[in-house]
């Protein structure tokens, strides 16, 4: 991807994933073959894509976890969601089954945010860590950006 296309609007729901991290790339498989309209894509945060938007909003720098941009329908304004809230907008476009964890909405958000901090402290120390973002195969290629 070009430095041009890191400023395109976003058209559809884009995930941005610690490209590092064993499990945040095991989550985005799952994410691939459970958005079966084919709908989410996808970037590592040590992207192009992702360097741009942290360029745009500054506020998003200390994220080191997923971040989850989509268009606003009616203005096309780009609307972030990050960390815990950021896997509940995931589940939004996955099959049906997963659309009930929109009931985790219940637990206060400081509450949700404070559990998912914990974990993403220790995921490099559980799952591991790559020493480079690894490449999607041939056939996922045109659901990622760089």
């Amino acid at each position: 991807m070009s430095n041009a296309d890191a400023n395109v609007s976003i058209l559809s729901p884009v995930l941005i994933y610690d490209g590092l991290c064993k499990y945040c790339n095991r989550a985005v498989q799952f994410a691939l073959a459970h958005d079966t309209r084919g709908v989410v894509r996808f970037t590592p945060l040590q992207g192009v894509f992702a360097g741009a938007l942290l360029a745009r909003h500054p506020e998003l720098r200390d994220v080191d976890s997923l971040i989850f941009v989509e268009a606003n329908p009616v203005t096309g304004s780009e609307v972030i969601s990050t960390r815990f809230d950021a896997v509940l907008r995931l589940t939004s476009y996955l099959g049906n089954g997963w659309r009930g964890m929109a009931l985790l909405r219940l637990i206060p958000k400081p509450i949700r945010n404070g559990a998912y901090a914990q974990f993403a402290r220790a995921r490099y120390r559980v799952f591991g860590k790559y020493e480079r973002c690894p490449l999607p195969s041939a056939a996922q290629r045109a659901r990622f950006i760089e």
